[in-house]
């Protein structure tokens, strides 16, 4: 059988192209999915931008130039040599932009498995697990999951790691890219913390000011043109969304050592010049949110960090059920106009972009 995968050039971002192989025989150990959807959001161009950095193209290897950016999706299985995993099992996990992805399954659970072949051995094992879904399955439950769940439970990992380290001294947390999908999973997370809390402080373009301001999670709401009203009096830690360089300068300038701690996160305006080195104020560290699972797996065990994040995503999945509107489109060209919008920063913020091929 032949299967297509939407690739792109790990030099050019713009550089795309659709490549059919066939997908040959099933080799043993392995299983094949059929990927059925997946959700496309600025998180999937950070995972370009910084593919080489962290490592996001070795999940799913290419040839020469080219790269596979990884997505969150649901896949269903078409062929097994695995005892213990049948056809028409589904699962939801990481995958490319294809429209199959063959895994070495293994680690087995109740709930899954994990994909244990050799190239994915030292990435993250967040990244490497397959969730077992359901039979029967709510199609709309599963696109706000694929869509939204990582995404939140980024924002809910970097608002305990800021807890866990007393924010760093700081009285605010200004966020940039604040209409994000992330930006705004963090700012719900900081604004319903039950004990005392900073002020949440967003950025985002005059575009998307009046929407951010609806979301009704941040306490005040700025353009990047307007860095200088922050108050440079305040203890501030920054957390990053998207990488702007020029935003980040007049920040540091402007904060001096008020700018206790930046928390990188994004870098949605990947096309943007570099900030400035040798700037006042912290030094940009990037997150990396399996880190800080690792950290609480070992001091609260699995079942308490699961049961916490279900009750905090379930909550943050009812306040975003009226206004993000699923949008759901299949084909290559679909694809292809989709990655470029995202590309581009032009998806709307009220949008939620899943595709299949």
């Amino acid at each position: 059988m032949d299967s297509v995968h939407f690739q792109v050039d790990r030099s050019n971002l713009r550089r795309t192209r659709f490549v059919s192989k066939d997908a040959g025989a099933l080799a043993p150990g392995r299983v094949r999915l059929a990927i059925e959807r997946f959700a496309l959001t600025a998180n999937n161009i950070t995972y370009g931008v910084a593919g080489d950095m962290i490592g996001y193209w070795n999940f799913f290897p290419a040839e020469g130039e080219w790269g596979r950016i990884p997505v969150w999706g649901v896949g269903r299985v078409v062929e097994s040599n695995v005892e213990g995993v049948e056809s028409s099992e589904r699962y939801f996990g990481y995958f490319p932009m294809s429209q199959t992805l063959d895994v070495e399954a293994g680690s087995f659970s109740a709930g899954g498995f994990v994909d244990v072949a050799e190239h994915r051995a030292s990435l993250p094992p967040i990244y490497n697990r397959y969730e077992r879904l359901p039979d029967g399955g709510n199609a709309d439950d599963e696109a706000w999951m694929m869509l939204l769940r990582v995404l939140f439970l980024t924002g809910w990992l970097i608002d305990d790691f800021l807890g866990d380290n007393a924010f760093f001294e700081s009285d605010a947390v200004a966020i940039l890219s604040a209409s994000s999908k992330t930006g705004f999973s963090l700012a719900h997370c900081l604004s319903t913390r039950e004990t005392s809390r900073p002020r949440v402080i967003g950025f985002t373009s005059s575009v998307n000011r009046e929407f951010t301001e609806g979301l009704g999670c941040y306490d005040e709401v700025l353009t990047y043109e307007e860095t200088e009203a922050l108050d440079a009096s305040v203890p501030t830690t920054i957390v990053d969304m998207s990488g702007n360089g020029a935003v980040n300068t007049r920040l540091h300038r402007h904060l001096t050592e008020s700018l206790k701690y930046q928390c990188q996160v994004g870098l949605t305006h990947w096309e943007g010049a570099p900030g400035e080195e040798d700037l006042p104020g912290a030094k940009p560290e990037f997150f990396f949110a399996p880190t800080q699972v690792e950290k609480r797996l070992a001091e609260w065990g699995a079942a308490k960090l699961a049961s916490r994040q279900e009750e905090a995503w379930l909550s943050f999945l009812e306040r975003c059920r009226p206004w993000l509107q699923l949008s759901e489109m299949q084909g290559q060209s679909a694809l292809e106009e989709a990655y470029v919008q995202m590309l581009e920063g032009r998806t709307e913020p009220d949008r939620g972009v899943i595709l299949s091929l």
